[in-house]
């Protein structure tokens, strides 16, 4: 073997990728900015991420859907698409790569085969769509990074507006904070953008966006109309109102039309975004939760499990990243052991994930028991499920039958198919998928009537972009999408 050789036909192979990775990120941009159309592969965002990240992703498509795409095909096809008259859409690169490479023989040129496929997603075919205004009340973990999301997805196809954010000050110190605080972050890093402050107006500009800071104390006391804002979508991610009555108030003030609460909800439709939004009276509901961190993080697989084998009763056991409401230092607090402090302890506590995800797949109901351990990592966390199974089945089967969810389906945007074996919290935190299935720690007994399952989330990323999913949802803004 000539080493020489070798060496210089492997290192111009990878600048031939490279430089195809170049051209399929300019692309995906100029799609995103000057048609509306957000390009994805196999489901995994391409916005924002590095030409190594790109070819990653096309070495995980090959490892985990077993596609043999590469990434002159999809580089080749997003440029086909940019020079397509097509409507606001989402699209599934990778799944149009994997189709060409199988069915080209079909199609004389590729821009024949994308016609045939995306033959609906025609401008003037009846996609066009009307941006929604969203108000955020409240600014904090959860807040900001709705913020993040809301705000990258400006252009053509924008389908949700963030005009508003309500606080309870809006000094010039305040918003100074707050900018800092929206544009720095220990845990998800430096927002990509600028992020200026309008003391003069009240308002922070985020990527030439203008977010009005609103200062109230009541949700009824504003009039949104005020700010040119009308029919907007009230997100309301304080925690200080969860019952059907405190948040109608925000019904009562002008401007508004529907109210999303970022945590479960009493008397109001509990959701995970993928499983029972189909429930929803849109026209008559008003009011929604998004349920909780953990409850997305467990329904998708949950709901997987028990199509396929049936959950006869089960244990989740939740090992969570400590949050706001625990003390960085022992000191007194309303619920037993989250005084201690939360940097330094493992902490016991009580959820509701257990009793929360019956609301979402009821069939489980009295089936499960779940309790929670709190522990000294800020974002990150791991939902442990015992399950005695309806019938019997191997490592295998389990987890290729979760595999087909995570890749085919309505929990293609929830369930994240992992096969690193050395996963840990910190490799999940920035994923878009609200459960991150952990394959290498599936445990199932001898007799393949009892299974151990371990689901990774970000509690806080991965919960907002389902978040952002039900917003779109209820305010019927969902783009056309290829999956």
């Amino acid at each position: 073997m000539d080493t020489a050789l070798d060496y210089e036909k492997e290192l111009e192979s990878h600048i031939r990728q490279e430089r195809a990775a170049v051209t399929l990120s300019s692309k995906v941009g100029e799609l995103l900015y000057d048609k509306g159309i957000e390009l994805v592969l196999f489901r995994n965002q391409l916005v924002d991420i590095t030409i190594s990240e790109i070819l990653n992703l096309h070495e995980y498509s090959k490892n985990v859907v077993n596609k043999p795409i590469d990434i002159m095909t999809s580089s080749t096809l997003a440029v086909q698409l940019h020079n397509m008259d097509l409507a606001p859409a989402k699209i599934d690169l990778g799944k149009l790569s994997y189709e060409w490479l199988y069915q080209e023989h079909g199609f004389s040129t590729k821009t024949d085969f994308l016609n045939n496929k995306l033959a609906d997603f025609k401008t003037g075919e009846g996609n066009s769509m009307n941006p929604r205004d969203v108000v955020l009340y409240g600014f904090g973990r959860i807040g900001r990074l709705a913020a993040r999301e809301l705000i990258k997805q400006a252009g053509r196809g924008q389908q949700l507006r963030l005009r508003a954010i309500v606080t309870r000050s809006s000094s010039e110190e305040d918003l100074i904070k707050r900018a800092a605080l929206l544009k720095n972050d220990s845990v998800h890093g430096a927002f990509k953008g600028t992020v200026q402050v309008d003391a003069a107006n009240s308002a922070i500009i985020i990527n030439g966006q203008v977010v009005k800071m609103i200062c109230a104390k009541n949700p009824e006391d504003i009039d949104y109309t005020e700010f040119g804002i009308n029919n907007a979508l009230i997100i309301d991610n304080t925690g200080a109102f969860t019952t059907k009555e405190a948040l109608s108030r925000h019904l009562q003030a002008k401007g508004t039309s529907r109210v999303l609460l970022t945590a479960p909800g009493k008397e109001i439709p509990n959701i995970v975004y993928g499983i029972n939004q189909g429930e929803l009276d849109l026209e008559n509901q008003k009011i929604y939760s998004a349920a909780s961190c953990t409850t997305n993080a467990i329904s998708p697989v949950l709901k997987v499990i028990e199509d396929n084998f049936g959950v006869v009763k089960g244990h989740i056991e939740t090992v969570h990243a400590y949050t706001n409401d625990q003390n960085l230092l022992d000191n007194m607090h309303k619920k037993p052991r989250r005084g201690r402090s939360a940097a330094i302890n493992m902490v016991i506590t009580s959820t509701g994930a257990g009793a929360a995800v019956t609301k979402v797949i009821p069939s489980l109901k009295d089936k499960l028991t779940a309790n929670a351990v709190r522990v000294p990592t800020p974002n990150g966390s791991l939902a442990i499920m015992s399950l005695e199974l309806g019938r019997e089945t191997s490592v295998e089967e389990l987890n290729e039958i979760v595999k087909i969810a995570a890749l085919d389906g309505p929990l293609v945007n929830q369930i994240y198919y992992a096969l690193d074996p050395e996963m840990v919290s910190n490799d999940i935190i920035g994923n878009v998928c609200c459960s991150v299935f952990d394959s290498n720690a599936t445990i199932v007994s001898k007799d393949g009537k009892n299974a151990v399952i371990y689901a990774w989330y970000d509690n806080e990323f991965g919960y907002t972009k389902q978040v952002i999913r039900l917003a779109k949802y209820i305010t019927k803004v969902r783009r056309a999408i290829y999956y």
